[in-house]
């Protein structure tokens, strides 16, 4: 009898990103992989194509979340601050446990959602202090850190960087560019923000080029991975294109597709 031939064998992995309150499509996302990968913004605040969904309007109604979708859109970012400063002053609420007991409350949902196992990093929009208390056994958190995966090495650097929109998790160039460092040459780099290209930065539907990191694109053009994998940009110009020998894809807004970007080796 001819000796059995030896199988093929093979690493699928699934990844996702601005999942933004999905937790139903989270919970299948993982299917069929061999793990899970999310690039973080896990949680909704204001849903910008359906402005009855999320924390703000939950708290202050539709009409007034309409108000400030218009003047964050015109860019006209101190009046938006300065209506959501009377909104909170006018709710005699403290803003700080109103929106922690919101996002406490997604977070329930989605850290019971991910599949094991799970490999995440943050968002812009993500408060990292309170992901310890509901990532399970089986859920990984990793920030300007490294990880085997089916024989290939993954770095994953979190967070976004500054701009008028103050969202939680924003951090200096600085700071960023030294997680970025601290990765160094990986297979596959995951982060939540692009590298600062111009047609993978700039939204189609927002009209404006979001917050991409310059020290991002010159570790991918310095340290050559396979892939340079990220989301933030909601209807990017361009989802996917190469950077000298890398490919850089945006893996889409979970929120609205409901669909991982598959990974296999």
């Amino acid at each position: 009898m001819a000796p059995t031939p030896p199988r093929n064998t093979s690493t699928r992995v699934h990844v996702v990103s601005d999942v933004h309150g999905n937790a139903r499509d989270l919970a299948r996302a993982g299917e069929g992989a061999d793990a899970l990968i999310c690039l973080g913004d896990l949680v909704l605040f204001l849903d910008y194509a359906d402005h009855s969904r999320g924390i703000f309007p939950d708290l202050f109604g539709a009409a007034n979340a309409d108000r400030i979708v218009a003047l964050r859109t015109a860019r006209r970012f101190d009046e938006a601050r300065d209506f959501g400063r009377r909104l909170w002053a006018e709710a005699g609420g403290e803003p700080r446990e109103l929106i922690e007991g919101a996002v406490r409350k997604q977070y329930a949902e989605l850290f019971a959602a991910f599949p094991t196992p799970t490999y995440a990093t943050y968002g812009n929009v993500d408060v990292p202090p309170l992901w310890p208390e509901y990532a399970r056994p089986g859920t990984t958190v990793l920030d300007g850190e490294r990880v085997e995966i089916g024989g290939r090495v993954f770095g994953f650097v979190g967070g976004g960087l500054r701009t008028p929109m103050n969202t939680p998790y924003e951090i200096s160039d600085e700071e960023y560019a030294a997680k970025i460092e601290a990765v160094g040459e990986v297979d596959v780099l995951c982060t939540h923000i692009p590298p600062d290209v111009p047609e993978l930065v700039y939204d189609t539907v927002a009209r404006r080029f979001e917050r991409g990191s310059r020290a991002l694109l010159a570790a991918v053009r310095r340290t050559r991975p396979r892939y340079a994998l990220f989301g933030h940009v909601h209807q990017p110009l361009a989802r996917r294109m190469r950077v000298g020998a890398t490919e850089c894809v945006n893996v889409g807004h979970f929120a609205s597709t409901g669909r991982p970007w598959v990974l296999e080796w």
